[in-house]
């Protein structure tokens, strides 16, 4: 499924993958919430409720999407984050990847203090 990530002015083109999880998240879409940041992440509570599956992984690149079952949380990675040693990001435990931002993830650092964060299917 092909969605859109808007958060503040910034937009970009994503993906989500053919997964149990990514699916439960595609379900609740349209979402508009204020999104957490951490470091290049942006991250944010969805109403899913799912365990870690098979896509569990503490090893992500900028771009990809993850759902974090602890938080019941979207996490954009976008960026290192505070645990990162290098310039992938680091999740703070491991996260089902979800999608993918097909488009450039590194815009997203103008969307830092966004107010708001919008995930949507594309039309």
């Amino acid at each position: 499924m092909k969605i859109r990530i808007t958060a503040g002015t910034v937009s970009v083109e994503a993906e989500l993958a053919s997964t149990p999880c990514a699916g439960a998240v595609a379900g609740v879409l349209p979402v508009t919430t204020s999104p957490n940041e951490w470091g290049d992440e942006f991250y944010f509570e969805v109403p899913v409720h799912m365990p870690l599956d098979n896509t569990a992984t503490r090893e992500v690149k900028a771009g990809d999407i993850g759902y974090w079952p602890p938080g019941n949380a979207v996490a954009i990675f976008f960026g290192p984050t505070p645990l990162s040693t290098g310039q992938d990001p680091v999740p703070a435990s491991e996260v089902n990847i979800i999608g993918r931002i097909t488009s450039d993830p590194g815009s997203l650092r103008n969307a830092r203090g966004a107010g708001s964060i919008r995930l949507e299917p594309e039309t």
